[in-house]
């Protein structure tokens, strides 16, 4: 197939593009660059792309195409709290356009990247599985919920929209994020001798290596239309449920001389969920998880030593998100909009 990929130049993206590449796809990307000056180890195979923000993507630009995978995004909490309207339109209305816009330029399979964080703060104790109540809790969660909300209706004979729900990411990529919980925890155990966890550890969440989240994606991208059409999938394992001071144990045990530590001021958070993965187990054929969260942390692991990484580094912009974003809008390389300023 000829596919569009979203933010493939991202965290993400930077994984899956190859992949699907090399199971025989014709694959074209779309970013606008944010990240693309800091690169952990090589950077990511190149392919075609255009440099164009997906606010401003039209049919014609879809013109070809059979299919879109759409993961570029305000990512992670902290980001979208920056300018919560400036989330909504980007991760929701500019979402539902894209689906508009491939719809009209006949584009058949449309794979939205949505996210786990939809369920937000489950109640009770049991798995929370796709027909679950939405709760979620942060402007990012919420955006996901609205997306798919409102690209449901354009499913009809001849366009398939399917909502990939990507449980907690983590692992390397050569647009490594040091932003989300496993990476950051193995990050200062390396650096510091530290597992700092920034809660008290008892939250629950699902966990799927960036290498699973790319395959369920292709997965999907070739899945009977019957088996996809206008479905939601949870991607990930039921094995990978975990509370977040299990994930900082494993940690420890890994990482040399590590020892589990609180930050200061470290408290519950809300955001606890199970996930059940069921649902894509026995649905979408071809989905192989290959990842435990032990080994992904024995891989960061590896590749921080290889790299040399240091806490410097972690803390840079280099992988915060919020720093790179904020480092742009105050060299004024970014307008508020998060557009790049030309000149």
């Amino acid at each position: 197939m000829k596919v569009l990929v979203t933010g493939h130049d991202g965290y993400i993206g930077a994984v899956m593009t190859p992949l699907l590449a090399a199971a025989g796809h014709e694959v074209v990307g779309l970013d606008t660059g944010l990240f693309r000056a800091f690169t952990l180890g090589e950077a990511p195979p190149e392919v075609p792309s255009l440099g164009k923000d997906v606010r401003d993507v039209a049919p014609e630009d879809l013109a070809g195409f059979d299919a879109v995978i759409h993961l570029a995004a305000i990512s992670n909490d902290p980001v979208g709290n920056l300018n919560p309207e400036l989330t909504y339109d980007i991760n929701h209305r500019a979402s539902v356009r894209l689906a508009e816009a491939a719809k009209r330029a006949g584009v058949r399979r449309f794979l939205y990247s949505s996210s786990c964080s939809t369920y937000g703060a489950a109640e009770g104790e049991a798995a929370v599985d796709e027909q679950a109540d939405f709760n979620p809790v942060t402007p990012y969660g919420r955006s996901k919920v609205l997306a798919e909300r409102d690209i449901s209706p354009l499913a009809d004979d001849d366009f398939s929209p399917v909502y990939l729900r990507n449980a907690t990411a983590y692992g390397v990529s050569a647009r490594l994020r040091g932003d989300i919980v496993i990476n950051n925890l193995v990050a200062y155990a390396f650096a510091t001798g530290e597992v700092r966890m920034q809660s008290d550890g008892s939250p629950w969440r699902p966990f799927a290596h960036i290498e699973d989240i790319s395959r369920g994606f292709l997965a999907a991208l070739e899945a009977p239309r019957e088996a996809i059409h206008d479905e939601a999938f949870n991607i990930g394992r039921d094995e990978d449920n975990h509370q977040i001071r299990d994930v900082a144990r494993m940690v420890e045990e890994t990482v040399p001389d590590a020892r589990v530590t609180l930050a200061s001021g470290a408290s519950p958070d809300k955001r606890t969920y199970r996930v059940s993965f069921a649902k894509v187990e026995r649905g979408l054929p071809g989905f192989e998880p290959r990842w435990s969260v032990r080994r992904g942390i024995e891989e960061l692991l590896e590749a921080y030593r290889r790299y040399g990484l240091t806490l410097e580094d972690f803390e840079s912009s280099r992988f915060q998100r919020i720093m790179r974003i904020r480092e742009l809008l105050d060299a004024g390389q970014l307008g508020d909009d998060l557009r790049w300023r030309s000149g």
